[in-house]
């Protein structure tokens, strides 16, 4: 069934090698079998070939393989790491699907849509149209698909249909798996590509460690004992009293490593035998390709009917599969249970979402007020043993299939309960670097103080700090860090309620303190 054609289509009507497309019968002549896709005007016949086989002419054919740094998002400091680009993969072969996957895909997309073009399928796998070619030739031979409508311009202008055998082979894909979008890369593709991107090696010095802190008020000796384990890429357990800014420097480890650790590149699904497991999730990874993304999408769009802008999306630099993003900070409290650390599979869709700590690789993993989860810290402990050691952690899919993953990521463990009744002797030795932190010095207190007064316009009076080390701190309480961010906000909501201009005073500083340091 062809569509009626458009007014430009009726005046330039397909060639001979779109209607042989369309009835999927080969032109013979003499005793040999000519290309299926062949017209009868030589010009016509290359001109495929021209768009989407070839290179520029002032190209030079030797350096075809050879891949190109993509521009840089954000500027990059003296010293970063910058993860190179993926090349795009030529072949089906190098894409790591087997051509029924593929296919499987392209069904799914058309029950969808109900037709599309081939560019259009092309740009929804995120593969080069080379390789979605291979699987539209076989469904077409298949009887899956049948061609609507179409320009002379290449078969990735044609406009694709399913037949009645090819819906019901949809409905059989979706069966299996109801995944559509991006094609996924192979399990071996990730785990080399989260080898090249690990932690561990990151270009960490005193000065770079101390820009990344600056906006920080930490005692001296703090960023000597961080950087070490920086530079590790192993376990860190962070431990001491309540609200003096534990979470906040697990926090300042990953602007770090934002900063100096350069961009890597995360998948958008991966393939596993015949299983299906999503990892890009944009609520935790920033990704930093997104201006080279819409202008290509900008580009498509203004330009559908230009030739020349077809190629961007036919024979992409990169392999498109994959986002470029900032080294991910994932954070976790007591909502952390084991279950969030294995696959979760969907029942209904057939397809998996990869755990946290998985979608954290490259990053930092942050488990906060540890052992207060769900889950006993001796389960959690026991879950992650092995992980610790070997750097390497492995999930089981709904089959029972077993296999590993790479587990590169800066684990941070930080809890302000007593380390000694939480874990054993067994797992401290597993975790490289401990570091304590403790109450702030009278000092250091005061510079907190002052600090918190600028960010709020409040002019800092000594006497701020006098009353409360007067009548709360030697009276047996320790000082927090947390404290004068707290106690500044309950005397600004006073002033506000009041209807006056916030200040620091005694009657003030006492009111505060009453409310906040109560005896419960």
């Amino acid at each position: 069934m062809i569509d009626r054609p458009t007014e430009d289509e009726s005046q330039n009507p397909p060639d001979d090698s779109i209607l042989e497309y369309m009835k999927g019968t080969p032109k013979e002549t003499g005793s040999e079998e000519e290309p299926r896709y062949t017209a009868k005007n030589h010009d016509l016949s290359d001109l495929y070939n021209d768009l989407f086989q070839k290179k520029k002419p002032t190209e030079d054919p030797q350096k075809v393989l050879v891949k190109e740094q993509p521009e840089e998002a954000i500027p990059l400091d003296d010293g970063q790491y910058e993860g190179e680009s993926i090349p795009a993969p030529q072949t089906l072969e190098e894409s790591g699907l087997s051509l029924m996957q593929l296919c499987n895909l392209v069904l799914k997309q058309l029950y969808l849509q109900g037709s599309a073009l081939g560019i259009e399928i092309s740009r929804s796998a995120h593969l080069p149209f080379g390789i979605i070619d291979e699987a539209l030739i076989f469904l077409k031979e298949d009887k899956c698909i049948e061609v609507s409508s179409g320009k002379m311009i290449g078969r990735s202008s044609y406009r694709f249909n399913l037949t009645e055998l090819g819906r019901i082979r949809a409905r059989e894909a979706f069966e299996q798996c109801r995944y559509v979008g991006p094609a996924p890369v192979p399990l071996h593709d990730y785990v080399r590509q989260c080898r090249l991107q690990t932690v561990t090696g990151i270009d960490c010095t005193p000065e770079k460690l101390e820009h990344a802190f600056e906006d920080f008020i930490l005692r001296e000796g703090l960023l000597n004992e961080l950087g070490p384990a920086v530079c590790s890429g192993r376990s860190i357990f962070i431990y001491g009293p309540p609200g003096n800014g534990k979470t906040l420097i697990a926090k300042g480890l990953g602007q770090f490593l934002n900063r100096q650790g350069g961009d890597i590149y995360v998948p958008y699904a991966l393939q596993m035998e015949n299983s299906i497991i999503t990892l890009f999730d944009p609520t935790i990874h920033q990704t930093t390709d997104d201006l080279e993304l819409q202008e290509r999408s900008l580009v498509e769009t203004q330009n559908a009917d230009r030739i020349s802008k077809m190629k961007g999306w036919d024979k992409p630099e990169c392999d498109l599969r994959w986002r470029r993003i900032r080294r991910p900070v994932v954070i976790t409290g007591g909502e952390l249970t084991l279950e969030m650390l294995d696959l979760r599979y969907n029942q209904s869709s057939n397809y998996y979402t990869a755990p946290l700590h998985i979608k954290a690789n490259g990053g930092v993993f942050l488990i906060d007020d540890f052992g207060r989860q769900l889950v006993s810290p001796k389960n959690l402990l026991n879950r992650w043993i092995l992980p610790l050691e070997d750097r390497v952690d492995y999930l089981t899919l709904a089959t029972g299939k077993k296999f590993s993953v790479p587990f590169e990521q800066l684990i941070v463990f930080s809890t302000n309960l007593d380390p000694k009744d939480l874990v054993d002797e067994a797992f401290l030795r597993r975790i490289r670097h401990k570091i304590q932190i403790s109450a702030p010095s009278r000092q250091i207190f005061t510079e907190i103080c002052k600090l918190c007064c600028r960010q709020r316009d409040i002019e800092f009076d000594p006497s701020f700090v006098n009353y409360l080390y007067d009548n709360c701190y030697r009276q047996g309480k320790a000082p927090r860090s947390s404290d004068p961010r707290d106690l500044l906000e309950i005397i600004q909501s006073i002033c506000r309620f009041k209807g006056q201009k916030p200040i620091i005073s005694t009657q003030l500083i006492s009111e505060a303190a009453q409310r906040f340091f109560c005896q419960i």
